[in-house]
Order: structure tokens, then sequence, then C-alpha cells
């Protein structure tokens, strides 16, 4: 069975144009989750979701291909972020920042192939300090009618492309916020230069007034 790739099974989600906001419809997913808040460069509950939802991530995979001979790669790290105050987003405000860090998994996963992979990783980290965080789980996402772009760049220099579509793009379409905002690493930070990060940017959007 060949591998299952969402990047191209899936294109529309990881595509988008530059400098412009492409509209889509984004079909329900499930995802393994992990909620935190504060800056993601100091705050310590951030690096402990992501040594979380990897090594779960990649054991929902392997355990798949073993049971079923269904492989697929492992998509690329997503986040959710909001703030109590939209602007402090724009603004950079990144101590005020909530977010949700995800990564996608199929749809034929379900909950005792998630409980299995994370037990194991349990078995394996028994060693290190701390069990899974508390809001690590398995859970759909249903986004429905989006913005997004391809931001090219530090993720600190996405302010004016957000507040172009919070400003003109959103309100000249007549939309309003529908859920957080949405990126999606293309790029690997450990191995890019900031200026060449490539970052989806997804707003899900819905009509003022409905």
């Amino acid at each position: 069975m060949d591998k299952l790739d969402f990047k191209k099974t899936l294109s529309r989600l990881y595509s988008a144009p530059k400098g412009s906001f492409a509209t889509l419809e984004v079909p329900p997913l499930q995802f393994v989750k992990v909620d935190g808040k504060g800056d993601p460069n100091h705050e310590p509950d951030y690096k402990r979701a992501i040594e979380w939802l990897y090594p779960v991530s990649y054991a929902i995979k392997f355990a798949a291909k073993a049971r079923s001979g269904k492989d697929y790669v492992v998509p690329p790290l997503e986040g959710l972020w909001w703030a109590d105050d939209p602007t402090d987003f724009v603004k950079r405000k990144k101590h005020r920042w909530r977010w949700t860090m995800m990564i996608m998994v199929p749809d034929f996963i379900d909950r005792p192939s998630y409980d299995a992979a994370v037990a194991k990783i349990r078995d394996k980290m028994r060693d290190k300090p701390g069990e899974p965080p508390e809001t690590l789980r398995l859970e759909p996402l249903n986004e429905g009618c989006c913005l997004q772009t391809l931001h090219i760049g530090s993720y600190d220099d996405e302010g004016p492309i957000l507040a172009m579509l919070h400003d003109e793009v959103m309100p000249a379409q007549g939309f309003t916020f529908a859920g957080p905002h949405h990126e999606i690493y293309l790029s690997d930070p450990r191995k890019t230069a900031p200026e060449r990060l490539k970052t989806i940017l997804r707003q899900p959007v819905r009509q003022a007034g409905r």
C-alpha cells in the first residue's frame, strides 16, 4: 500500500498565495492536541507540549502500519493561537497568548489506538519527570470556511499581513472571526533561516451578523 501523504492528497490545505488571501472550505479533521498559554519561546509548557506531540504521533503511525498496513507521513506541526484581546496577537504580545499545538492524524485512527500510543510513550519517558500534559488529547476540528495565505519569513514578521487580514480583507468581504488564528509550519525552524520559513496563516471566518 502506498504511503498516505496529506500534503499531496489535501494539497489545498497546505498551499496558498503569498501576499493575498484565498478562500477555502476546510473539512473536519482530527488532531492530537495540547493546550497552553504564554510566550512559546520561554514557556516550559510549550516545550513539554512538543516533546509529547511528536512521539505520540509517530507511535500512532507505526502502530497503524504494523496493525493494518496503513502507512502515512506524519503531517506538519500546527498551532491555534488567540488572546483575550485580539490585538495582542497582531502586536506580538506573546506573554498574553493562548495556544493549542497539534498534529493531524488520519480518520482511521480511533481512540484505542491513541490511548495505546500515549501509554507506550509514557512508558518510554518514565525516567523523565512529569506525566503527559493534562490537555493532551485526540480531538476533531471543524473549521469550515477559511481565509489563508502563505507567509515567508520570521514568525515575528506576521503582524502586517495579519493586520491587513483583520482590517481590510475580512471587512471587505463581510467576514468576522469564526475561530482562532491557525498556523501550519511547513518549514523546520531548526534547519531553516528565519527569512526563509514558510508558514500557512489561516483564519476561520463567517459572514458578519450570522
